[in-house]
């Protein structure tokens, strides 16, 4: 069993990325951003350009990095969920600032694949060590085949908790979604079965009633939108 976890507005209660741009970049960023809702440009290309806006030192973006706040209930969540399964944050965030958001909230080690965020004389740059050229929502971390990946060596099912973009190509493929935000709409559009939730404490209530040593939660087989 497989848990991919998003980050941004996920695990932490907003987007860091967004504030972080709010921060310390100027107002053009929310153009780039508007473009690749569009569809105009690439997850890719946006983020790209957006850190480039970015002026800020080092120690000062990590201290906004350990500002960050996370859904408490995920400890607990955490706890529960990786007596029987593989855990892993999946984002097309930043690394560091995951890291440093999760060290300094107690949040237990677990592997993180989010693109590599670089720092440079009063500004950051970004790299993408998860691109995958062949995916086609164009994303930094084709969360797809990183998912495929490792489910290859746990097993399955796959269980996705996201909320944005970034989860849509993922949710088509994953056996299990909970959703949140932008997540839910496009779960609708496409008719992907989904559960509802807002924090992980909700996520947990609905896990604690699965049949964990089946290899498929009885539950996933009544999954529907209402959830």
């Amino acid at each position: 069993m497989l848990f991919v976890i998003d980050f941004d507005g996920t695990l932490s209660v907003g987007d860091t990325v967004d504030a972080m741009l709010e921060r310390f970049a100027d107002d053009s960023w929310q153009d780039l951003e508007a473009e690749w809702l569009k569809g105009n440009i690439s997850a890719i290309e946006c983020m790209k350009q957006q850190l480039d806006l970015v002026e800020v030192d080092q120690v000062t973006l990590e201290k906004f990095f350990r500002g960050i706040q996370l859904d408490a209930s995920f400890i607990p969540f955490h706890k529960y969920i990786s007596r029987f399964s593989k855990v892993a944050i999946v984002s097309d965030g930043l690394d560091h600032a995951i890291d440093v958001a999760t060290r300094n909230a107690d949040i237990p080690s677990m592997p993180i694949y989010a693109n590599k965020l670089h720092f440079k004389p009063n500004g950051v740059s970004i790299s993408y060590p998860f691109r995958n050229p062949d995916c086609k929502a164009g994303n930094g971390v084709c969360k797809c085949k990183i998912a495929e990946e490792l489910s290859a060596n746990v097993g399955g099912p796959v269980i996705l908790v996201g909320d944005g973009k970034s989860d849509y190509c993922l949710a088509k493929h994953a056996d299990i979604v909970f959703a949140k935000g932008k997540l839910i709409t496009h779960c609708e559009k496409e008719n992907i079965p989904f559960h509802r939730f807002q924090t992980f404490a909700e996520v947990l209530k609905l896990v604690k009633q699965w049949d964990v040593t089946s290899k498929l939660p009885v539950s996933a087989i009544h999954q529907n939108k209402a959830a």
